[in-house]
């Protein structure tokens, strides 16, 4: 299992990305489930929006109703997505890198992202693995 983070998924959907086919492969490479912290959709659907012209977000929500990924946490995180915003608060670390965090840990620690520096600083208390 590997949980996305927005910056994962953009890659993911975006063959022009300069990131994409190392995004792709790293990803690919995982069985799966494929994680998408629900936390983060409203990120996704904006950076969507913004970034592509037509019908990037709606594609995105087909793939998502199909089962290409799996969106998972709820509420049942929110206190250890509190406890993460508030202990890298210096960062900050914010509520979408921490609920993606929250989720990862709840699912073997496994993290896609190209946003490394707060990543790579919770994971020096945190048990997640970062790809690619």
């Amino acid at each position: 299992m590997i949980t996305l983070d927005a910056s994962a998924i953009l890659a993911l959907l975006d063959r022009r990305d300069p990131d994409h086919a190392s995004m792709r492969r790293a990803v690919e490479a995982d069985r799966g489930p494929w994680l998408v912290p629900a936390g983060i959709l409203a990120e996704v659907a904006f950076m969507l929006q913004s970034r592509f012209v037509g019908g990037a977000l709606s594609a995105f929500l087909v793939d998502l109703e199909a089962g290409e990924y799996t969106l998972v946490c709820g509420d049942e995180q929110l206190g250890r997505v509190r406890e993460l915003v508030d202990r890298y608060a210096d960062l900050p670390l914010g509520f979408s890198d921490a609920v993606v965090v929250a989720c990862a840990e709840d699912a073997g620690g496994r993290i896609a992202t190209l946003d490394r520096r707060d990543f790579e600083i919770v994971g020096r208390e945190v048990p997640v693995v970062l790809v690619p």
